[in-house]
């Protein structure tokens, strides 16, 4: 885009006009019209539209120019860059791989010096053209491969941020560090010399183990979700941590911020205990499952699991903030079509299977049911075989 032209009056005033309207038909109305790039007017509308919810604060400032959709697909939220930006300060940071400039502007804040890196010109435009509105000065904005201008670097930096890309050839998605670019693994040494911090934000994807393996010095994992769904994942490597085991954080930012920790040794020596569901059944958040963190879960709330492989959990008494949801067995069911026909005759119902003989599309399509309403169908594995649980969600 030529940042010239998103300055003039015309090219403005045509984006603050037509915000609610639909890009594709201010296309084919206007086409020809414009003495400005409409295609570039119309991206910049769409974009923000997209830009709302995930980016509220910048979605607002009319002053600020918006990246092609697949760019802001791929940056953070405005609230995962604030949760990254926690507890983060000193004298100088850099981001290798900055991209739309989201986590570097964010975390950067706390900074006295922030350095920010990216390899494509348009993107690191952009960004620097928000970055001088944001925060006039504060950012050094490079053009360029990030590691190179970290192995020229003469600063030390308090901490090194990277979000390695994760798609291949052929837009193959990786889950392995070492195949990402930049390759963190083949670096690491690079940026451990000239760094006090670092912190990494990887594939909600990645195999943790694997990650694990690869760079061992990895002190501390953090599962990021955002309403029960996982966004990110963050290693983080620190000069002076007073610890040294792995440690590993779940974390869900939802209308109440779930919060819960373990070492990888805690869940290895934990104990299960298993057994027929009671008033309560309780599904951990989907951090902690992508943490692995089932039997800690179960042994540090008292709770009984209904399957080694289920991973639902139940109780008579609830406990104080369970990181998880809740539901209030109303009653056990027969899974037959007179009997759900019966109990939901409009077909509405929430159906949730883990663990159980048919999937939740296939169990939906042999009874007729589509999700909908305040009830829930639950169907998993017990002790005594396949159960479907009638339920109300009583937290979430």
């Amino acid at each position: 885009m030529n940042l010239a032209e998103f300055h003039s009056e015309a090219f403005q005033q045509f984006v603050l006009d037509h915000l609610e309207e639909d890009p594709a038909l201010l296309l084919l109305k206007y086409q020809g019209k414009t003495a400005f790039d409409l295609k570039a007017a119309v991206q910049q509308i769409a974009a923000r539209k997209k830009a709302d919810k995930k980016l509220p604060s910048w979605a607002q400032d009319q002053r600020l120019l918006f990246p092609v959709s697949l760019s802001l697909e791929q940056s953070s939220s405005e609230q995962t860059a604030k949760f990254k930006a926690r507890n983060q300060a000193g004298g100088t940071f850099l981001d290798l791989t900055g991209g739309f400039g989201v986590d570097s502007f964010f975390i950067g804040q706390n900074f006295q010096k922030a350095f920010y890196c990216e390899r494509n010109e348009e993107l690191a435009q952009i960004a620097l053209h928000n970055f001088e509105i944001l925060e006039p000065g504060k950012f050094q904005v490079f053009t360029g491969d990030g590691m190179e201008f970290l192995e020229k670097s003469q600063e030390h930096f308090d901490l090194i941020f990277a979000d390695p890309a994760r798609r291949g050839k052929g837009n193959q998605k990786l889950y392995k560090l070492a195949d990402c670019e930049p390759d963190i693994t083949a670096n690491w040494k690079l940026m451990q010399s000239k760094a006090s911090k670092i912190l990494l934000k990887v594939s909600p994807m990645l195999d943790i183990s694997q990650a694990i393996q690869e760079i061992p010095e990895i002190q501390r994992v953090i599962i990021l979700a955002v309403k029960n769904e996982v966004k990110e994942i963050l290693l983080e490597w620190t000069r002076e941590a007073k610890y040294e085991e792995l440690s590993v954080l779940s974390v869900d930012l939802g209308a109440s911020e779930q919060v819960f920790g373990f070492r990888p040794e805690e869940e290895s020596e934990a104990k299960s205990l298993f057994g027929e569901a009671e008033k309560y059944l309780i599904e951990p958040n989907a951090a902690i499952l992508k943490a692995g963190g089932f039997k800690i879960f179960g042994e540090r709330f008292s709770l009984k699991k209904l399957d080694p492989n289920s991973h639902f959990y139940t109780t008579e008494e609830l406990p104080l903030d369970i990181p998880g949801r809740v539901f209030e067995i109303i009653q056990e069911i027969s899974p037959k079509k007179a009997e759900l026909k019966r109990l939901f005759p409009t077909g509405k119902v929430n159906v949730i299977l883990r663990n159980y003989a048919l999937g939740a599309n296939e169990f939906k399509k042999k009874f007729g049911l589509k999700d909908g309403g305040t009830d829930f169908l639950i169907g998993t594995k017990s002790p005594s075989g396949f159960k479907v649980f009638w339920c109300r969600q009583v937290r979430s």
